[in-house]
């Protein structure tokens, strides 16, 4: 799974896949989208049009919460749309119902085990839900999605996380963020970047993975940008005193 994805919320129509297309063709290789967005259609266009190998892709959607007891309507729709015969990772978007919530889980087990995704996860989860899945499944999520940002630095749900080997992936890192503080452009001026730059470097240092989303072909290349320059550890304990 790559540390830099392209997050595709509110990314629809004609605008959704050109940005996916102009994404893939700088470099993006991580696609994440979702049943509620809406844009499976036209993101499966883009990769199909783009002739990257699939295999060199990782394309990742959700179940929404209201689909709970249709996950496999719902996981064989997705696929459809995005004419793939299966998806990298499939997370449940939110979590369902305190009732539906292990049943929701099995269920997206069982999509799995069934080729239909070649791992699953969940976002918005927090660490007692995802604990639960483990008690009564055996089995719990590789990837958990939430928001994530130097202000939402959280240092003990990330051990957390990482105690139960669940991937931290998060997203709205620049919604999430003063991109105007003065600390942050004085880092950003020191390395010649700009503040969303930095934003990105701070996650892949972390090693979280990460997914911001614009439809401007300019921020896109740069927010891949972000390997040629390093952030110190002052500058990063910098960023994560902003919790």
């Amino acid at each position: 799974m790559p540390l830099v994805g392209l997050g595709t919320w509110e990314l629809s129509g004609e605008e959704g896949y050109r940005t996916v297309r102009t994404a893939l063709d700088l470099g993006y290789r991580l696609i994440d989208t979702a049943t509620m967005y809406g844009n499976e259609a036209e993101i499966g266009r883009a990769i199909r049009d783009s002739r990257i190998p699939l295999g060199e892709l990782f394309v990742t959607t959700k179940l929404q919460p209201g689909d709970a007891g249709k996950e496999r309507e719902t996981i064989h729709a997705s696929l459809r749309a995005l004419r793939l015969e299966r998806v990298d990772l499939w997370l449940v978007h939110w979590p369902p119902p305190d009732r539906l919530l292990v049943r929701t889980w099995e269920r997206v087990l069982a999509a799995r085990d069934d080729g239909l995704a070649a791992a699953v996860g969940v976002s918005n989860y927090s660490i007692p839900q995802i604990d639960r899945l483990v008690a009564e499944t055996g089995e719990g999520p590789v990837v958990n999605q939430i928001p994530w940002a130097p202000a939402l630095f959280d240092p003990g749900l990330l051990a957390a996380s990482r105690e139960r080997g669940v991937v931290l992936e998060g997203y709205s890192p620049f919604k999430n963020t003063n991109l105007a503080d003065p600390e942050l452009l004085a880092i950003a001026g020191h390395h010649g970047v700009t503040a969303a730059q930095v934003v990105v470097r701070w996650h892949i240092q972390h090693e979280i993975v990460v997914i911001p989303k614009s439809a401007s072909a300019a921020r896109l290349e740069q927010n891949l940008d972000v390997l040629h320059f390093e952030l110190s550890d002052a500058e990063m304990r910098t960023l994560d005193r902003w919790h």
